[in-house]
């Protein structure tokens, strides 16, 4: 038998308090860190799902200088993604995802996206949109 990561939706979320500086770099695939248990979590993120069925927002990686939370489920549906800086927590930029599929978002740039893939590589500094 091989341990198999659980699917996104499937992961218990875990309340236990975690810093900045201990959050991971790639994903957990046991487990959804909330944003309830980051304790220096900045009030844009801790409100990312409100809008969209108050919704819980989970911690999914870093990319670069970013900390990559979702609010919503990882499939087809209304769903919102938050890059917040690692080293200045006031600074987000967020990707918003619908129902049908399509999206939009501003990165660091000042691009606006369309495609999530452009979006998150607007985080590492190559538009591409």
């Amino acid at each position: 038998m091989t341990d198999r990561p659980l699917p996104a939706d499937s992961r218990p979320f875990d309340d236990t308090p975690i810093h900045t500086e201990d959050l991971p770099l790639t994903p957990t695939r046991d487990r959804n860190i909330s944003i309830e248990a980051w304790v220096e979590a900045p009030d844009a993120v801790r409100a990312a799902g409100d809008d969209i069925g108050g919704v819980r927002v989970a911690y999914k990686r870093r990319i670069g200088d970013w900390l990559l939370w979702r609010a919503g489920p990882a499939v087809k549906a209304d769903a919102r993604y938050i890059a917040v800086r690692a080293d200045d927590l006031s600074v987000h930029h967020e990707f918003r995802l619908f129902p049908d599929g399509n999206g939009e978002g501003t990165g660091p740039s000042g691009a606006h996206h369309t495609r999530f893939r452009a979006w998150k590589e607007d985080l590492l500094g190559r538009p591409s949109d």
